[in-house]
């Protein structure tokens, strides 16, 4: 008896003690400071509204066939997929962690034949039998299996804001896709009618030459100015077939399976409300990669405790039952024999070699926080130059609106006087070169504008909120 306590001593001492820090969050961390956590500095702009913003974001375009198409991607995409089973793999990994505080088991037996050398006979011997059944229940007293399955929860976690980063990442990619689309269609719509008119200018040119009143060169010119803008057409049909390759392989298909029925789409994604962009607190909180940043720093904290637990003894509760003998006194009480109490496993550690794993894990946890700070000054800045870049096209395309009506104008105006023998041919030719560049520039910034508005609902992180697969 004395005996027995003399080994559950040490073990006493040990319960309730868990090696390593208690994880408490980002203690200190840049995502903990209020100026982070303030209203974004460039959402001043009336084209922002400091709301919440919505999981789909990509509803506020209230355009039913681009919230089909995000949707289909969202079940059907190949690198969600991927993620989807990283995450399932990483929450087996975690089953397996959390398996080693259950009791364990192990059944044995054999048969054997037993003969001595020095009996001189040649008989076969004894045939006996070995039979029984041991299990085990780790105490855990230094926690270490516990501060094993932090961690594996941890990295579970991480592996599902990697799952909802890509869920962003591909809601962005298919709107983005599915406005250039459009955009390509919305710049051939424009340069179509630049050509028009080119070629109405070319047709009065000719009559006018016919007339005696023009020349060759005249012609020449307008031909020209007709040709440059023919030839910008095909990049645009290039663009606009590239995207619709994009969405069908967002979509899980192969290129040649686009969705036909958006191929001749010409009209602009229309925010029908102003942009909703929250604050830096509501972005540190959405962000998938933050996330992924701080639970990351979570796992590795708990790795410390694992490897501070090296330094103590392992002690589990265990006991085995059993048969053993000769056939011959098989079912008699001799051959029956149990053991139960505690076990205690300690591989000495070589407290150098202990010391600095303790110390390299303490280190990783320190390169983690400094990975966080990181992640959520570079989300902060990747939104704040979004919101402006994004204010300032607006701005732009205001400018070149009126750059175009006035184009539009003077083209008209030159047109006329031409008609009337009151301006010569080159002006009427540059005024029309002139409409043409404001034409394409003005297409192009409400492109760009489009472009600018799925940057920043890429930055604010949204997207990943609704339903998904499930791991």
């Amino acid at each position: 008896m004395r005996a027995s306590l003399l080994v559950l001593f040490p073990a006493a001492l040990l319960a309730g003690c868990v090696a390593g820090p208690d994880y408490h969050g980002p203690e200190g961390s840049i995502a903990q400071a209020p100026a982070a956590a303030a209203p974004f500095v460039a959402a001043q702009e009336s084209d922002f509204v400091e709301a919440a913003l919505p999981d789909k974001w990509w509803e506020l375009y209230d355009d039913q066939r681009l919230d089909a198409l995000v949707e289909e991607a969202l079940a059907a995409n190949a690198d969600l997929r991927v993620a989807d089973a990283n995450l399932r793999q990483a929450s087996a990994v975690l089953r397996q962690a959390e398996a080693g505080r259950r009791v364990t088991t192990t059944v044995s037996g054999g048969v054997e034949l037993d003969r001595e050398a020095s009996t001189g006979y040649s008989l076969p011997g004894i045939l006996g039998y070995d039979a029984g059944i041991s299990a085990g229940l780790p105490l855990d007293l230094s926690g270490k299996i516990r501060r094993a399955i932090e961690a594996s929860r941890a990295d579970e976690e991480v592996v599902r804001a990697a799952r909802d980063d890509t869920r962003v990442a591909v809601a962005a990619a298919v709107t983005r896709a599915y406005a250039s689309v459009c955009a390509a269609n919305y710049g051939l719509a424009a340069n179509a009618r630049v050509t028009k008119l080119l070629g109405e200018t070319l047709d009065v040119t000719r009559r006018l030459q016919r007339a005696g009143r023009g020349t060759a060169f005249d012609v020449t010119r307008a031909r020209t100015a007709l040709e440059q803008s023919e030839a910008a057409l095909p990049a645009y049909e290039a663009e606009r077939q590239a995207n619709l390759f994009l969405i069908a392989t967002l979509l899980g298909k192969v290129p040649s399976q686009y969705p036909e029925d958006i191929a001749n789409c010409d009209t602009l994604p229309v925010l029908s409300q102003p942009m909703p962009v929250g604050d830096g607190a509501a972005l540190i909180r959405r962000r998938p990669d933050i996330r992924a940043a701080e639970r990351q720093l979570a796992a590795d904290t708990a790795r410390i405790g694992v490897a501070m637990a090296d330094l103590y003894p392992q002690v589990s509760l265990g006991g085995s039952a059993g048969l053993s003998g000769p056939f011959s006194d098989i079912g008699s009480g001799n051959s029956f024999g149990f053991s139960l109490g505690p076990l205690i496993s300690w591989s000495f550690p070589d407290r150098t070699i202990v010391k600095a794993q303790i110390a390299a894990a303490g280190a990783q946890a320190d390169a983690d926080l400094a990975s966080l700070d990181a992640t959520v000054l570079g989300a902060l800045r990747e939104t704040e130059t979004a919101l402006n870049a994004y204010a300032r096209g607006q701005d732009q395309v205001a400018a070149y609106r009126k750059a175009r009506d006035s184009a539009a104008e003077a083209a008209d105006q030159a047109e006329k006087l031409f008609r009337f023998g009151r301006a010569d041919f080159l002006s009427v030719l540059d005024a029309q070169q002139s409409l043409a560049t404001a034409e394409t520039a003005l297409a192009s910034a409400e492109t760009e504008a489009v472009d600018r508005q799925v940057d920043i609902f890429l930055a604010l992180g949204g997207g990943w909120q609704g339903e998904g697969v499930s791991p």
